[in-house]
């Protein structure tokens, strides 16, 4: 429990960042245990109705592969991932649709507003947000971004409200399009320009020994290393970008984390300022990464 004196504590220490974030934009992929856990789920829902509450411009972005899964097993379709990804038939794609712009991302809108929020649920295909086409043959209809409209998210914004987009795409041909939800999150969160994105998931962020969750890399520089770092004055376990590709070969990075490690990536190079990969079993977990100096997550950020 928690005693009012350390609540206070936080509070104090949260408020510049608080100011900060204030009128910015936050993009949430949520995901992971966090989606599963009961406890958990209303934990982050109150978490973005506090955000919203203090001048936070909160953004919900979905996925829900384990209730995709379950519904494609209850009518006798297997699930196959191909480096990372769901293989996505067209009769998959209509099941993805089903259950992420219907069931869940209607549950999360009712859920954020029973927590006293103000939210609205959104998909890809909505104002034609998400406009895709095929990622590869491979995939099937796997939604790769090609046009991105945030118009309907914005207004959704303006209006108070906090957007819950579900990862579904379209194209000009009728198709369905099952979108990776860290892909669309970054894709959304450069196209609003936002101050900070957060990737939800199921370990503490980037792990030097993958089997040793006490490995957390602290941050990840995306162009140049800070002259500080450099120096040696600054000391905090780091990597660079251009890192990455050996540390995917030596099976450090593996698995869904390759695909999150790039869309970290891409959201930097698209104008996020700073892209937090956070462990979401955590109670508060957005809290202490965004409102205190030392985090909890592997952070990507720009340089110098």
């Amino acid at each position: 429990m928690i005693s009012k004196q350390e609540q206070a504590e936080f509070l104090a220490e949260a408020m510049p960042y608080i100011k900060k974030y204030n009128d910015k934009i936050l993009v949430i992929k949520y995901g992971g245990n966090a989606m599963i856990n009961e406890e958990l789920k209303t934990s982050v829902m109150r978490d973005l109705v506090l955000l919203q509450l203090v001048g936070i411009k909160v953004v919900l972005v979905h996925g829900g592969g384990p209730e995709i899964s379950e519904m494609l097993k209850r009518v006798g379709i297997e699930s196959r991932f191909v480096n990372g990804l769901r293989y996505t038939d067209a009769e998959t794609a209509e099941i993805v649709r089903m259950v992420l712009a219907g069931k869940i991302n209607k549950a999360l809108v009712d859920r954020l507003e029973s927590c006293g929020g103000k939210a609205v649920g959104l998909s890809g295909i909505d104002g034609h947000m998400l406009g895709c086409e095929k990622e590869s043959e491979e995939l099937g209809f796997v939604g790769k971004i090609v046009d991105v409209d945030i118009r309907i998210i914005e207004d959704c914004l303006k209006s108070g409200y906090i957007p819950v987009v579900s990862t579904v795409g379209y194209d000009n041909f009728g198709n369905v399009y099952n979108i990776n939800a860290d892909t669309a999150a970054s894709v959304i969160a450069g196209a609003l320009q936002a101050e900070s994105m957060i990737l939800m998931t199921d370990i503490r962020g980037l792990l030097e020994d993958k089997n040793d969750e006490k490995s957390l890399i602290k941050k990840v520089y995306v162009s140049d290393i800070p002259s500080l770092v450099k120096q040696g004055i600054i000391l905090i376990p780091f990597v660079q970008v251009s890192e990455v590709p050996s540390l995917i070969r030596d099976g450090i990075i593996s698995g869904g984390m390759i695909p999150k490690i790039e869309c970290c990536k891409e959201a930097i190079r698209r104008g996020v300022k700073k892209v937090f990969i956070t462990d979401g079993r955590v109670n508060h977990s957005i809290l202490m990464e965004l409102l205190s100096e030392e985090g909890m997550g592997t952070m990507f950020v720009n340089g110098d």
